[in-house]
This record gives C-alpha cells, structure tokens and sequence, in this order.
C-alpha cells in the first residue's frame, strides 16, 4: 500500500496540479489529424523538389505546381493551392523547429521559449502576408506597383494598424528585456497564472483553474513575475485558550524538521512564525514555508494536512472562529 502526501494528492491530480504543468496529451482524432496533414506537406515538398525527375519540361502541372520555375501561363487554380500549401508548411515547419530550439539546453531559459514564440509569430505572418501577394500575383493583380505605390509604411497606416504596430513592439521589449517567459507565472490585473504563449500580438496567460487570459503585449502595462524568486506558503493553525504555549512550541520545535522531507515540493522551511492573532475561541499560530511559486497552493495544503496530523499526535486541541480585525 502506497503512503505519503505524494500519494495521497496524486488522487486529486486533475483539480490539484501544478500550475506550469504539460497541457494535455493530444486525442487519438488529433494526432490522426496531425500525422495526415504532416504527410501530405512531406508529399507537397517531395513532389515539389523532386518533380523533375516525375515529370517533362513541359508539364503545366509542374510548372504551375513549382513557384519558382519562372513559367508563365500556369494553370491558377494549382499556382493558388501551391502558393497556399508552400507557405503554410514553411510557417508550420519553421514554428515546430523553433519550439524544439527553444526546449533544448542550447537557448537560455528567458531568451528561449517567448522569443521563439515571437519569431514563428512574425514567420507566421509573414508567410501569410508572402502567400496573399502571390496569390494576387496569379490572378493578375500587379502587387509590386501596389507596394511601391503605397510603401510600406502607408500600407500599415492605410490599414489602421497603429496598434498593431505598438503590440509588436511591445511584444519585442517583453522578450529582450527578459521581462517574462513562456512557462513562467505572472499577475496581471489580479490574474494569476502561467504564460502560455507570447505572440507577436498578445500573450496568454492560464490560471489554475484552466481560464486563459489573452492580453494585447501593449496592454500589460504592470505585472508580478512569481517565478524569479521562491514564494512563501503560509497557514494559520488556531489552538484554544486552555493550551499551554511552552508546551505546544517544544512540540513544533521537534515536530516540524520531519515535515520537509515529507513535503518533496517544499524548498525551505516549515517555520514557526509565531502568534499572528487572538479570538474568544483561541490563540492562532502562523506557519510558513518557501518553494516555487507552482507548487504553492500544494505546499499550502500539505502543511494543513501534517500540522493537523501533528497536533492531533500531541492531543492539542485545533479550535475554529475566525481572528478579530486588528489582532
């Protein structure tokens, strides 16, 4: 028979996980989906690279199928299907090559994750912005004469894309200035929980209780980083009148070394702080203990589980009521 706190809150583990853990596993549907899509990019790209070999100089197929073959005339229905399919893999290849940097030990924790993020966000767009004048191109539509006509400048200003333009820069100075990661667990606005994603435009933030926040980068003008520095746990143990308080102390001062080890999430401590309030019902002792600002609520709860248990060991009574304002 399995013991320990370790066990015991892996019961609850679906309510009482750790606030930076792994998102769920993909459905059998999903990764069905995935693998489809990942093998007709790899047939794209095969046939695309290696359609020489399959077909003549002559082929309005391949010639409408290869971007840069420099071919006129080709047929636009495949020209407008390939420029589609090759910049979305470019996008989608180009993203999942720079997760994996990101998650290896080469990139540093705070210029890892959120910059890649940033970069497959700007590739992202860009393959969209590279595709639609492609596809415009195909049609007939002169874009270079749009472009130079406009510039860019005025092409981003004609859109009314001033904020846009401020949420990108934003979203740069959070990551250069390593102001937060992906992975890390911020407060924003009295919203507390784990940076999921920083985008070119916004950033996502989970709480505990699976709710994502999505932020404009030019919004999030103040925020907490909890993740930098260890979190103080706390919890307030009430004991009655009637109990001696030399008595209960030599018992903490035994009692609580033991806890650490059986609190694996626990960094420092448990401490005694001390009397932190009186009530008519009793005396009430605070207790503290530092870990990662994931695994705060968990320490939190394993206290209240082991001091319970450890007075109760020592038949000290735990009484309730709620400590008077101003105590």
């Amino acid at each position: 028979m399995s013991s320990g706190y370790g066990d015991f809150a892996g019961q609850g583990s679906e309510l009482f996980k750790r606030d930076d853990a792994p998102d769920k596993p993909l459905s059998m549907a999903e990764k069905i989906r995935a693998a489809l899509g990942a093998l007709l990019l790899a047939a794209y790209y095969v046939l695309l690279l290696g359609g020489q070999y399959f077909f003549d100089g002559t082929s309005e197929f391949y010639r409408s199928l290869n971007l840069f073959s420099g071919a006129g005339d080709p047929d636009v229905l495949v020209r407008i299907v390939s420029c589609i399919v090759f910049f979305y893999g470019v996008s989608r290849i180009s993203k999942f090559l720079l997760s994996r940097f990101a998650l290896s030990k080469v990139s540093s924790r705070k210029m890892g994750r959120a910059l890649m993020g940033l970069l497959g966000s700007l590739i992202q767009y860009a393959c969209a912005i590279a595709a639609a004048l492609m596809v415009l191109n195909t049609l007939g539509v002169d874009t270079m004469e749009i472009v130079a006509g406009l510039g860019i400048l005025g092409l981003i200003i004609g859109l009314g894309a001033e904020e846009l333009v401020a949420d990108i820069l934003a979203g740069m100075f959070i990551v250069f200035e390593h102001l937060y990661d992906v992975g890390d667990i911020i407060v924003v606005d009295e919203f507390r929980g784990t940076v999921k994603e920083v985008g070119i435009r916004t950033t996502q933030i989970e709480d505990i209780g699976g709710n994502v926040l999505v932020v404009r980068n030019s919004e999030i003008g103040s925020f907490i980083n909890m993740t930098d520095k260890l979190s103080i746990a706390n919890c307030d143990i009430q004991i009655g009148h009637g109990e001696n308080l030399e008595k209960v102390e030599a018992m903490l001062e035994a009692g609580l070394p033991p806890m650490k080890a059986a609190i694996p999430e626990m960094k420092e401590g448990p401490y005694y702080i001390g009397i932190s309030g009186m009530t008519e019902a009793g005396v009430v002792l605070t207790f503290a203990a530092r870990c990662e600002e994931g695994y705060k609520y968990i320490v939190e709860r394993a206290m209240y589980r082991h001091l319970k248990m450890l007075f109760d060991r020592n038949e000290i009574e735990i009484v309730g009521g709620i400590p008077e304002e101003g105590d």
